[in-house]
């Protein structure tokens, strides 16, 4: 059975100069996700996988359930945002992943692709 559920993402982030110590190859970057049900049904978020990969190529994989610690059952037409964190050992890196989801009314498994995005501390690249 095709799952018919219209998801977008988006991203924004943010180097946290405060919180980073380039001395020490510390470098926290934090991230805001918007997700947008444009499907005519509501789902659930229940799990995510990240993949992190700093400059030296570097790749670390997260995964658990839901997010910040919520599980969200997003609406048709509305949006869930949460805001999280990071830290590299470089000043440039990348995420990607997915949300694993269901639609509420059918209890359908899919998965929701989180775009590659770029973390970079400023004045990295000229």
């Amino acid at each position: 059975m095709k799952v018919d559920a219209k998801i977008s993402v988006k991203v924004e982030t943010e180097f946290l100069e405060q919180q980073s110590d380039k001395a020490d190859n510390k470098f926290l970057f934090s991230y805001t996700i918007t997700i947008i049900n444009l499907g005519d049904q509501a789902v659930t978020l229940k799990d995510r996988h990240w993949i992190i990969t700093n400059a030296n190529g570097d790749k670390s994989e997260v995964k658990g359930p839901g997010v910040v610690g919520e599980t969200p059952t997003i609406s048709p037409n509305t949006a869930y945002q949460y805001s999280s964190g990071t830290v590299m050992e470089t000043p440039i890196g990348f995420m990607e992943g997915s949300y694993g989801m269901v639609v509420d009314e059918t209890g359908q498994p899919f998965k929701a692709s989180i775009p590659l995005f770029r973390l970079e501390a400023p004045g990295v690249i000229q």
